[in-house]
């Protein structure tokens, strides 16, 4: 199956590009995603557990199935005022 992943702000920078489309096995989960992301882009080291994950716009976590056509958002912690 095929996913695609977004990058936002400063991920975007760490990745080197805005979005990556990879192939993956049809049992994967969003964990196996996640393991695999953070092994092709190692300027993310260290802040993984900081990163919020959404598929198809919507907040999910590591047990999540992965479908053929998903496209999963990695987004950085957000603060401000």
């Amino acid at each position: 199956m095929r996913v695609r992943v977004l990058f936002f702000a400063g991920l975007r920078d760490l990745a080197g590009k805005r979005e990556h489309e990879y192939t993956l096995d049809e049992s994967s989960t969003l964990l196996d995603l996640h393991d695999r992301i953070h092994r092709d882009f190692p300027a993310m080291a260290g802040i993984e557990k900081k990163i919020r994950l959404a598929v198809n716009e919507e907040y999910a976590t590591l047990d999540r199935p992965l479908r053929d056509g998903d496209t999963v958002a990695m987004i950085p912690p957000v603060s401000g005022g």
